[in-house]
């Protein structure tokens, strides 16, 4: 009975952390780790990162999406996050460009969204620029010209309803909507951010504020 008890004594409580645990992963955040450059220079390689379930997604959010039938190559790319407490391998990270109902266009090295150029202070000049460079497209793109190489929502002119258009930071690397399209709702695991110890305010302003 005392060896019950002693075993009920250390058992019990290691039970309870776990499932508490598993709560607060499923429900509330998550931690991760970033794989790759893309999210360069504001998240690098090995970075490890708070992926918030509950918090809203706007405009300049950085996110975490199953990448597992949006990208058609999510399966054979080594993930570019991987989650500290699991992961199926093909979870990205991404900024989101637009949101449902919105148009986004590149032209004369800036991209628009609803036809207003949007602040990309968090990348350089130099990034902001590159866009033509790694899209399907020369020179100035819009929804519906990049949506021509996409098998899903040909002929787009708008962000449909419940997806997101979303690019990595790095973008002359980052495989993102360009190529493959919107990211839906039910594929986001949740909004990035940035530990409440990290000393660089430039990276919390870039990473934690923009959504």
């Amino acid at each position: 009975m005392k060896l019950l008890k002693s075993i009920l004594g250390w058992v019990l409580p290691v039970v309870i952390g776990l499932a508490i645990a598993l709560i607060v992963k499923q429900c509330f955040f998550t931690v991760a780790r970033v794989d790759g450059p893309s999210m360069e220079p504001n998240l690098i390689n090995n970075e490890r990162i708070m992926v918030w379930r509950q918090s809203e997604i706007k405009r300049g959010s950085v996110i975490v999406f199953n990448a597992a039938g949006v990208d058609p190559q999510a399966a054979e790319n080594s993930s570019f996050v991987k989650n500290l407490l699991g992961t199926n391998g093909t979870d990205y990270v991404k900024r989101v460009i637009a949101v449902p109902g919105d148009t986004v266009a590149f032209k004369d090295g800036a991209i628009y969204v609803n036809d207003k150029k949007i602040d990309q202070s968090y990348i350089s000049k130099s990034e902001q620029q590159t866009g033509s460079e790694y899209s399907m497209q020369p020179g100035n793109w819009d929804l519906q010209s990049l949506s021509r190489n996409w098998k899903k929502n040909q002929g787009a002119v708008k962000v449909p309803k419940g997806q997101y258009f979303v690019m990595g930071d790095h973008r002359s690397v980052s495989n993102d909507s360009r190529y493959w399209g919107f990211v839906p709702k039910d594929k986001v695991v949740g909004v990035v951010k940035t530990f409440p110890w990290d000393t660089d305010k430039q990276k919390r302003d870039n990473v934690n504020d923009r959504g």
